[in-house]
C-alpha cells in the first residue's frame, strides 16, 4: 500500500462552506417545502463541515473496502412493531418507501437488523423495500463498456438499478446474485412508492470513480461519474414515479487503516487519488440541492456524534456501522418520513442530536416543552391540540 502527503490550502474552506449551504438557509428551505412533502436543500454541512478542515491529505494509492466479518455481527433485539400497535394509529394509507444503496443498508439483512426495516418500525403503517447491494456503486463500473447495451446489461449499480425496476434491462440478470433484492423488486410497483431513499459513495470512493466530469478525464462519459450516474438514476426514477418524495443520504464518515493496523486517515483527509469521502459527501449535496431534494447527512457530525473519537461504538471496522450505528440512522431517517406525513413535528427531524453514549434503542425523541413553544409556536399549538399521531403532550 502506497501512500503520501498532498499539501493543500483547506480542505473545506469558506468557499465550500458556501457550496454546501448554510445551516439558516437550508433550515428555512425545509420549513417552506414541508407542505408538499419535498424538502429543499439538507441540514448539513454547516459548523461541523469546519472541523474538518485540515492542510494534509493523505492519498493513499491501494485503499481497499474491510470485507464484512458476519461472525461479528451484533443480533437486533430491539422489539419489532406489531400488528396490534400499528393498528391502533387508525391510518388509511400505507406509506411505501424503497431503500437503493449499498452495504450500509444491506448489513442486518439477515436478522432484520437492517437501516430500511428499523425505519419501517417507527414509521406507522409503512412497508419498505430494501435494494441495497454490498459493494454497489452509484456510477457504471468501467468494466461496462458499452452502456447501450440493455438486452445483456448485468451492472447493479444504482443507474442498473433503476434501470431494472423500470424496465429497461432484464432485472433477472442484474440481480442473479441477489435473490432476496430481487424478490424485493418484484413486489415494487412504482406508482405506489412514496420515498426513495438513495445513499452511495464508499464503494465509489474505493474505486476511484471521478467525481463529475470536470474533476478529471473531461472526456469521459457521464455514467461513469459519481454525480453524472446519480442524476441519471435519480432522472429514471422521477419518471416512473412522478409523485415520490426521494431523500438522497451521504456516504457515511469512516476512518481508514493500513493491512498492518496504522491508521492513515479519516474520510476528511484520506484521499483515494481522486477525492476524499467527504467530498463524494459533498457531491452528493450537489445534487440534492440541484433537484431541491432533502439530503441527509451523514459525514459531518450534524445528527450525531460519529467522528474519530466515538467510530470504534460506531463501526464494526471502522468503515461498516454495526448494530448501535444502524439503530441510530434508523431513527435519524425515519423522523424524515414523519415530520413530511405530519406523524411528528418537523422540529423533530431538525433538533435531533444524538450522542452514541446517551443513546437508548427504544426512546423516541422528543423536543423539550420549554423550548418547544417559543421556537417553533405553530407547531406546539397542533402538539397540545394532540394532532401528531407519534407526539402526544403528557397528560
Amino acid at each position: 500500500m502506497a501512500f503520501a502527503l498532498m499539501l493543500t490550502g483547506c480542505s473545506l474552506g469558506a468557499k465550500e462552506k458556501e457550496e454546501s449551504g448554510t445551516e439558516a438557509t437550508e433550515q428555512a428551505n425545509i420549513e417552506e417545502s414541508q407542505e408538499d412533502a419535498s424538502v429543499s436543500s439538507s441540514e448539513n454541512s454547516s459548523a461541523s463541515a469546519n472541523e474538518a478542515s485540515s492542510d494534509q491529505i493523505v492519498v493513499v494509492e491501494d485503499l481497499a473496502e474491510p470485507e464484512i466479518d458476519e461472525s461479528q455481527a451484533e443480533v437486533d433485539t430491539t422489539p419489532d412493531t406489531t400488528a396490534e400497535e400499528e393498528a391502533k394509529y387508525d391510518i388509511d394509507k400505507e406509506l411505501v418507501m424503497v431503500f437503493f444503496g449499498d452495504s450500509q443498508f444491506a448489513n442486518g439483512r439477515n436478522d432484520g437488523s437492517d437501516i430500511p426495516n428499523l425505519v419501517r418500525t417507527r414509521v406507522p403503517n409503512s412497508t419498505v423495500y430494501n435494494l441495497g447491494i454490498g459493494g454497489s456503486t452509484a456510477s457504471l463500473e468501467s468494466s461496462t463498456s458499452d452502456y447501450q447495451d440493455y438486452a445483456n446489461w448485468t451492472s447493479s449499480c444504482f443507474l442498473g438499478m433503476t434501470y431494472a425496476l423500470e424496465g429497461r434491462v432484464d432485472r433477472n440478470k442484474v440481480l442473479a446474485n441477489e435473490p432476496d433484492v430481487l424478490y424485493n423488486m418484484n413486489h415494487v410497483n412504482p406508482d405506489e412508492v412514496d420515498y426513495y431513499f438513495i445513499e452511495y459513495g464508499a464503494n465509489d470512493f474505493f474505486n476511484k470513480v471521478q467525481l463529475d466530469q470536470y474533476s478529471g478525464n473531461t472526456d469521459i462519459n457521464v455514467l461513469y461519474t459519481y454525480y453524472g450516474a446519480l442524476k441519471a438514476g435519480i432522472e429514471v426514477l422521477k419518471s416512473i414515479s412522478p409523485n415520490a418524495t426521494i431523500v438522497l443520504i451521504t456516504p457515511f464518515y469512516g476512518i481508514y487503516k493500513a493491512p498492518d493496523g496504522t491508521y492513515l486517515g479519516d474520510s476528511y483527509i484520506t484521499s483515494n487519488g481522486v477525492a476524499t469521502l467527504q467530498e463524494y459527501a459533498k457531491k452528493m449535496n450537489n445534487v440534492a440541492e440541484e433537484y431541491g431534494f432533502y439530503c441527509l447527512d451523514t459525514m459531518f457530525r450534524s445528527k450525531c456524534d460519529l467522528y474519530l473519537d466515538t467510530a470504534s461504538q460506531y463501526l464494526m471496522d471502522d468503515v461498516h456501522l454495526n448494530l448501535t450505528g444502524r439503530q441510530i440512522f434508523g431513527r435519524i431517517i425515519a423522523h424524515i418520513p414523519n415530520s413530511l406525513e405530519g406523524y411528528e413535528p418537523s422540529c423533530y427531524r431538525q433538533t435531533e442530536y444524538i450522542e452514541i453514549a446517551k443513546f437508548n434503542p427504544n426512546e423516541y425523541y422528543k423536543y423539550p416543552d420549554e423550548y418547544f413553544a417559543n421556537d417553533y409556536p405553530e407547531e406546539y399549538q397542533k402538539y397540545l391540540n394532540g394532532e401528531y399521531l407519534l407526539a402526544k403532550p403528557e397528560e
